[in-house]
């Protein structure tokens, strides 16, 4: 077979050109450093390479930016936890201070001022944020655990308790009846009216009530105000909670318990009333201090309320108290992260009815408003506390009674101090007889008063432990938290680099290998392009 100069010719450019081709390709691969810059060039690569992309990429998203999010928030929960663990725990030692029987009037203006500061601090703590967004408040992110400013605002709020909520009070009466009938406190005694008030030791008393308090004071006390007391009968058709007025007499329904509110100023006060036998089916509600006293027959009948174990969704033992509140100060705790509550806002010029934790009323277990982060494959962690868990509204009413019973301790050693003056100051006799009488008077009220504070104190400080016991506990699922987020952040920290080092050896080149390899690509086309010039400079003439 005769080989032509065309033969020869086009075999030499088709080597060349595939030369050409491979050397581009090692080029290609040089520069951009992968095996293959289309999928055709190896489908088994790409395929891969798209399958270990998107694992690198969801790795990324919870490595970089997923568990960073959470640690942060965590950070946030867990630094809030410890300044109100610290804070509660600084409560405990006022109360144990305060225990003492043998304080002087400048330590308890110390303890006074104390615990002021420290009722203002601690849920300022709870309305700790993150990115703008507050930790504690659950799903209502936007919405800060207390109030900031002075508000007006009319909730209606159902507040559920059971009879471990009922405690005992102790009242101490500082008044003292004129001649004419006229009630006059001890503290208004001085040197021009005492001689028209007929009071002694014997009429000053201690008393003993029986007492719910009420998640606020300053309620509001306007006639369509007053409470209602209802309790858990059992459940409906479709397991919910139903809730009837509590009788006195279970087969008179006409005897429903009936609340009658009694202002702070009133005289005689709610807590004689409801210390008096004669008002023994009653019960009082004192607005001004969110008090609800019973009489010793309400007081029987709500502890003899029990739960029904044949009816598990509801509980019968539960006290449904509904009352309302308008006047918010700044600090005041908002009802809506608490309670089942209503109020009504203006929204696009209609007035409208807001309603907040309804499903709280139907007795089933309602879920906690969990915020989680996914961040792991099929993996999520927790990373709110809710404010139910660790800021309860009791610990600032606990404070409340705490600062009102050393403040009358103070108040009534102040008018000692000044009838012993007048008793000091006083020539004529018979004046200062009846001096002595109203100044044995204030003292008995003052011994009576410091026995009250020193045994609220004393109850304080077991209150207080378990309240810092919440925190406490609280504090440390916040730490397991992080702990469990630091062992998925170590896997996730190896998972990236296996995904990643897989990702590179599907598809990144031997720089090396490919140099070597483009190297002798360049020899081979320079040398095919030698070799061609000068097999093409003979012809068939060069033969014949």
């Amino acid at each position: 077979m005769r080989i032509t100069n065309k033969i020869m010719q086009n075999n030499n450019l088709s080597n060349i050109n595939g030369n050409k081709v491979l050397q581009d390709k090692l080029s290609t691969q040089m520069s951009t450093q992968k095996k293959i810059s289309r999928p055709s060039e190896d489908p088994v690569v790409a395929i891969r390479a798209l399958r270990l992309r998107s694992n690198v990429t969801e790795v990324t998203q919870y490595y970089s930016k997923n568990i960073p999010d959470a640690k942060s928030w965590l950070e946030v929960t867990e630094g809030a936890l410890k300044n109100t663990s610290a804070i509660i725990t600084n409560m405990i030692s006022q109360c144990t201070k305060g225990s003492n029987g043998d304080l002087t009037s400048g330590d308890r203006e110390i303890i006074l001022e104390q615990l002021k500061a420290l009722r203002d601090e601690v849920y300022a703590t709870g309305d700790a944020d993150y990115a703008g967004r507050y930790v504690f408040t659950g799903f209502r992110t936007d919405v800060s655990l207390s109030f900031l400013e002075d508000e007006t605002k009319d909730y209606t709020i159902t507040q559920q308790m059971s009879r471990d909520s009922i405690d005992e009070f102790t009242y101490v009466k500082t008044t003292a009846t004129d001649a004419n009938g006229q009630t006059v406190d001890l503290g208004e005694i001085n040197s021009t009216n005492y001689d028209a008030i007929d009071v002694a030791e014997t009429d000053i008393k201690a008393s003993t009530v029986h007492r719910i308090r009420l998640g606020y004071n300053d309620c509001k006390d306007t006639a369509d105000a007053v409470p209602t007391i209802t309790r858990v009968t059992g459940a409906d058709a479709n397991g919910n909670a139903i809730a009837e007025p509590i009788l006195m007499d279970e087969n008179d329904p006409n005897s429903a318990l009936a609340v009658e509110m009694v202002h702070s100023y009133e005289v005689p006060t709610a807590y004689e009333l409801a210390a008096d036998p004669a008002n023994a089916d009653k019960a009082y509600f004192i607005p001004e201090t969110g008090e609800i006293l019973l009489g010793e027959n309400v007081y029987s009948k709500m502890m003899g309320m029990q739960d029904d174990g044949s009816t598990a969704t509801v509980d019968e033992g539960e006290i449904r108290i509904t009352y309302k509140k308008d006047d918010w100060l700044k600090g005041d705790l908002r009802p809506e992260h608490y309670y089942a509550c209503s109020t009504e806002e203006t929204i696009d010029q209609n007035v409208q009815k807001i309603e907040y934790n309804m499903e709280y009323l139907t007795g089933t277990d309602v879920p906690k408003q969990s915020i989680e982060y996914d961040v792991g494959f099929n993996q999520t962690i927790r990373v709110n506390s809710t404010a139910d868990e660790c800021y309860n509204p009791e610990v600032g009413r606990e404070v409340d009674d705490l600062v009102k019973a050393l403040q009358d301790v103070q108040d009534m050693e102040e008018v000692a101090t000044k009838l012993k003056g007048l008793v000091e100051a006083e020539t004529d006799q018979a004046k200062r007889k009846t001096l002595q009488t109203r100044l044995d008077a204030a003292n008995k009220s003052l011994t009576l008063l410091k026995d009250k504070a020193q045994k609220l104190f004393e109850r304080g400080i077991t209150t207080m432990q378990g309240y810092l016991d919440d925190t406490n506990l609280s504090l440390t699922n916040c730490g397991t938290r992080s702990s469990k987020l630091a062992l998925i952040e170590s896997r996730l920290q190896t998972q990236k680099t296996n995904f990643e080092t897989l990702k590179s050896e599907n598809e990144d080149v031997d720089i090396t290998e490919v140099a070597i390899q483009l190297t002798s690509a360049e020899l081979t086309y320079e040398a095919a392009l030698m070799a061609t010039g000068k097999v093409m400079q003979s012809t068939l003439m060069n033969f014949i």
